[in-house]
């Protein structure tokens, strides 16, 4: 037989090899997976409901509601719920997380808690950029800030209770300098500390006895609203950044033209929030922010720093002129297995003033300790204080102190 007339020689057969499958770290549109997870749970933060929806039958029937966590937390007294897929709910006690008996969370089951509190129009938005913040109410058990986000995990969510009955200054135990602030006509007072130092209960507090005892206009500007306050001798208008305002530097400079007596800033961003709230302070009104920082020195120190070296001398001038007080703030666990507030206090008299315009503010740290009678103290005495009441462990002083050395001296009676 010729080469020409022998048959072709059929080419081997290749085994089909199914695809291997996408770790899960390494997929690449989270968005896509969450919605195969989670279908129909695009939803929308509504601050004003006040009923809330049945929960979905998706979850699993061992698993407890959205309401039933957060009755359970707010009647163990929790400030924070962490849920999360994957995860055993957590709580945070007085600063610590701890474990809750409930089983993991599955899909099924978070689901069915966003659609306690969200409506299909926002979980869009939320999809689209992976987050979300917002508020709502529990009527007769606590107002709740919300905030929903994705993790390596799968969605999660924390939730902070904020209680519907504001304390008064005297319930918060805060010292009587809290309210002689409350009545100063113009100005800047800022409330620091880092998050879950108490700054908003805080500020809720003094807006609170300014609305019982003065007939002044109060414009709030907050993202989102956490404490509804009521007008009473008062009138009170609260704003929420994306429901009653689309940017929050636009309703700080619109509630220039309102007729205010007093604005309240949720928090001091950037250059241009606290250009426009010295701007305020300057042109007759009472202007309350806060800060994350944690000493008073520093806050002068962080305001000053966001502008270039050569804008910072005529805005030390400006500083000096409109601070009235700077408030650090922090928490201590006390003997009675509650919290109480510990402060730093730094009053703006002639010569604080006059140490912030020649650019010496580092030796402002010095006279704060000596100036009791003006109303100021320094952290280490205000823990002193709660020691000498006994509502704090010398463990607990030393451990809160951010001199401990310090503090170990003014505890052996050495300062």
């Amino acid at each position: 037989m010729t080469e020409s007339q022998r048959p072709p020689i059929p080419a081997p057969a290749i085994p089909r090899v199914p695809p291997m499958p996408l770790p899960k770290s390494k997929v690449a549109n989270p968005v896509t997976d969450i919605t195969e997870l989670q279908p129909q749970t695009v939803l929308q933060l509504n601050t004003h409901v006040t009923h809330h929806s049945k929960p979905s039958t998706a979850a699993t029937n061992t698993a407890p509601t959205l309401e039933q966590l957060v009755r359970e937390a707010h009647d163990k007294g929790i400030s924070d719920l962490h849920l999360g897929v994957g995860e055993v709910p957590r709580l945070r006690e007085r600063g610590e997380i701890i474990l809750t008996d409930h089983p993991k969370t599955d899909e099924a089951t978070f689901a069915s808690w966003l659609q306690e509190i969200l409506t299909e129009q926002q979980i869009a938005q939320f999809h689209e950029y992976l987050e979300y913040d917002g508020a709502t109410q529990y009527e007769g058990v606590a107002r709740v800030r919300i905030n929903v986000f994705i993790s390596l995990n799968g969605p999660a969510m924390v939730l902070r209770l904020i209680p519907l009955k504001i304390l008064t200054l005297e319930q918060l135990s805060l010292p009587p300098i809290f309210r002689d602030l409350c009545h100063y006509h113009k100005g800047l007072i800022l409330v620091t500390g880092p998050t879950g130092s108490g700054k908003s209960t805080t500020l809720a507090a003094m807006v609170d006895y300014i609305n019982q005892e003065l007939p002044k206009h109060i414009i709030s500007i907050e993202d989102p609203v956490e404490f509804v306050h009521q007008s009473r001798k008062s009138l009170i208008k609260q704003r929420e950044v994306g429901i009653h305002t689309l940017k929050f530097d636009n309703a700080l400079k619109a509630s220039l033209r309102e007729d205010p007596d007093i604005i309240l800033i949720g928090e001091m961003r950037d250059r241009e929030t606290v250009n426009t709230a010295l701007k305020a302070a300057q042109t007759g009104h009472l202007v309350f922010g806060t800060l994350h920082t944690n000493s008073a020195v520093k806050t002068i120190e962080r305001i000053l720093n966001l502008y270039n070296p050569d804008e910072q001398a005529p805005m030390r001038i400006q500083v000096a002129e409109s601070l009235v007080a700077v408030i650090a703030q922090s928490l201590v666990r006390t003997t009675d297995n509650k919290r109480a507030a510990i402060h730093e206090i730094l009053i703006n008299t002639d010569a604080i003033k006059d140490y912030i315009m020649r650019n010496e503010v580092e030796e402002i740290e010095a006279i704060i300790p000596r100036c009791n009678f003006e109303g100021m103290c320094t952290m280490n005495q205000s823990i002193y204080k709660l020691y000498e009441e006994g509502r704090l462990t010398e463990e607990t002083a030393l451990e809160a102190s951010p001199k401990p050395n310090e503090m170990a001296m003014i505890l052996r009676g050495r300062v």
